[in-house]
């Protein structure tokens, strides 16, 4: 392993391997895929990035943020290291040279997001080029029972089977015994190859303190004026953030807003100043974080309660990685517990939602094959889309439909070269199949667009062709409208107890999500010491007693309360809002007007049906959020 230590020196600079590092590193240059569990900040990047370095070819790493792909990008060329990636915010020319640069073997480390597997282009060129390890950042996202499941990486198994990729290495600093492994399950990880590090940082001091809402802020200024360094202050809405930190910037504090509503570049911006800056508090949702490694972040306050344990304990490890004292305070009540709770009522599809999913595919049926677009089946449905991909998951789980391929619907292209110059670079049957490719296209003004029927040619290598005109510069080529396409099991799909099993799939899964804020609140009220019930929580049984330095430790023992009971609206005001409700819709329409609808109004939980009729604009849109769901519901049952 000499070799590996002169790396480590030679291209990152570093005199010795953090823990985990080298026996994760080790098990991969042996051939063994690996699942490296590390806490955030303590160095997971640097396992695949050293060892792609001694793999003979490309490391194809599956990241979760653009924000964490361009930050990993930069760090690798700053060390010299031939990184790239692809995304949707590149021009042409910058994917154009990427490709070529993997195409002559110069990069060694290609980024993108899982989503860029859906792109026929991309999954047309990937296959074309030899894989040495497929790295899944953030990879408990590929769990059903992780706390940030996403379907499209359920994928990912498949396509390492269809790219021939031979190693694996999931990374992840939050994962419960569970969703470990249904991880090493997943993608064969023997057990014996989990390297997991201790979740216990000795120089974090964790705080508990219960508060009323209306003292929040207050109490948040009066604890930052006694800080110094930079930190983070965490809150659950966009426009909470603005509040937070317009409230701080009139006491004086410098702080700044920082949310998903805010542009790009202003996003950026803000992000680069606050890398550089030794004083700034940023005042952010959760859309801040993920590959902000800024070793000196001497505070992470939570204005409002985390989503859930894992989100807790990935926020307050971006404290501190510098291994000095920082702060992680709380400032905990039950007020904002309905706004978390909400989400999840919110991604919980109605039967009659999943009901139309199934219809639609009968009906859609053709020769054993089903297409969609997502955003047209989630408006349709009425179910948001990350809970559509999870259906469409289910549905092949249950051996239902069975993904075959996505397609761009629409595909067009225009000659930067004259046409019979591109068709004189080629001889013989390829000249030909070009030829035919354009002859078959209809042409509109200066665009063409290819017709995948009548050129009587494969689709697949009528796209490969098409796409390698263009990196060539000879054609601009433009795709839009992905179409996923599914093999139908006619028999299955007529099962009469699919829509109910599945409604129930779903219905589990709120449960288990309630389940997992209950498991929160517990946390935070707990008499035992924090860092040890944070470690247990993610299955680190080390031998650690109590830390010494957490509000547990201390001698102070949380409650947490309500700040004041929520005035429930009189049942004719209740009545007045849902008859507005009502002629928002279109007249003798297909909506089915059920309790569900009705609570998720009032909850102001955002729907696609809500947003295509304009409900958010109505008064009695989000008029009980401050009630819990179980209180909406009954004040609904009451009243219709």
């Amino acid at each position: 392993m000499n070799h590996i230590t002169d790396s480590l020196k030679e291209k990152f600079g570093f005199d010795g391997f953090r823990e985990g590092q080298q026996e994760t590193i080790g098990q991969l240059l042996e051939g063994k895929s690996s699942l490296a569990i590390f806490p955030t900040g303590s160095g997971k990047s640097l396992c695949y990035q050293l060892a792609a370095l001694h793999l003979p070819k490309l490391t194809l790493v599956v990241s979760p943020l653009l924000a964490l792909i361009k930050d990993q990008v930069d760090f690798l060329h700053s060390k010299r290291i031939a990184a790239a990636s692809i995304d949707s915010t590149q021009t042409f020319d910058q994917q154009r040279v990427t490709l070529e640069g993997i195409r002559r073997g110069e990069i060694k480390i290609l980024m993108v997001s899982v989503e860029r597997f859906k792109n026929e282009r991309f999954r047309s060129f990937i296959e074309g080029v030899e894989l040495s390890m497929l790295v899944v950042d953030e990879a408990h996202c590929i769990s059903e029972w992780g706390h940030n499941f996403r379907p499209d990486y359920l994928k990912l198994p498949e396509y390492r089977n269809q790219f021939k990729i031979p190693l694996v290495l999931l990374l992840t600093a939050t994962a419960t015994r569970e969703v470990k492994e249904d991880m090493c399950r997943k993608f064969s990880i023997d057990s014996a190859n989990v390297v997991q590090t201790g979740f216990y940082r000795k120089n974090l001091d964790l705080t508990v303190l219960p508060i009323a809402q209306n003292q929040k802020l207050n109490h948040l200024s009066e604890l930052l004026r006694g800080k110094s360094g930079a930190g983070i202050v965490y809150v659950t809405l966009q426009h909470s953030a603005e509040e937070v930190a317009g409230y701080l910037s009139e006491q004086g504090i410098n702080a700044v807003a920082y949310h998903a509503g805010l542009g790009n570049d202003k996003r950026q911006m803000i992000q680069n100043q606050f890398m550089q800056s030794q004083d700034q508090v940023i005042v952010a949702t959760i859309a801040f974080g993920m590959g902000i490694d800024k070793a000196d972040i001497r505070f992470v306050i939570h204005y409002d309660l985390p989503k859930s344990i894992e989100n807790y304990s990935q926020e307050i490890g971006r404290a501190g990685r510098d291994g000095l004292a920082s702060q992680c305070i709380t400032l905990a009540n039950l007020d904002g517990l309905n706004t978390v709770e909400n989400f999840v009522y919110g991604d919980t599809p109605e039967l009659s939602g999943v009901d139309h999913v199934i219809q639609t595919i009968k009906k859609e049926t053709a020769q054993g094959r089903w297409e969609v677009q997502l955003n047209t089946l989630s408006n349709a449905s009425n179910i948001r889309q990350l809970p559509l991909k999870t259906l469409l998951v289910q549905l092949e789980l249950l051996g239902v439909i069975k993904s075959l391929f996505s397609y761009y619907a629409d595909f067009r292209f225009r000659f930067n070269l004259d046409e019979n110059e591109i068709l004189n670079k080629f001889q013989g049957e390829r000249q030909t199949f070009l030829k035919n490719i354009f002859q078959s296209a209809s042409r509109k003004r200066v665009w063409c667009e290819p017709n995948f029927q009548q050129a009587g040619a494969d689709r697949n290598r009528m796209v490969t062709a098409l796409e390698y005109l263009h990196e060539k510069n000879w054609i601009i080529l433009e795709s839009k409208k992905i179409t996923d396409v599914y093999q139908v099991n006619e028999q299955a799909i007529q099962d009469s107890n699919l829509a109910t099993s599945l409604s129930e799939y779903f219905h589990n899964k709120e449960l288990s999500e309630i389940k997992r804020i209950a498991n929160l609140v517990k946390f935070f009220e707990t008499d035992k010491c924090l860092s040890l019930s944070l470690a247990k929580y993610f299955d680190d049984h080390q031998n650690l007693q109590s830390c010494g330095h957490c509000s547990v430790c201390r001698g102070q023992v949380a409650e947490l309360q309500y700040s004041q009971n929520n005035p429930e609206p009189h049942p004719d005001e209740l009545q007045s809002y849902l008859s507005d409700f009502r002629k928002k819709f279109p007249q003798g329409g297909q909506y089915n007007f059920s309790q569900e609808l009705f609570c998720r109004f009032l909850a102001g939980i955002k729907v696609p049906a809500f947003s295509r009729n304009k409900v958010q604009s109505l008064p009695g849109f989000a008029t009980c959020e401050k009630l819990t769901y179980e209180e909406i519901r009954n004040l609904v049952k009451a009243i219709i």
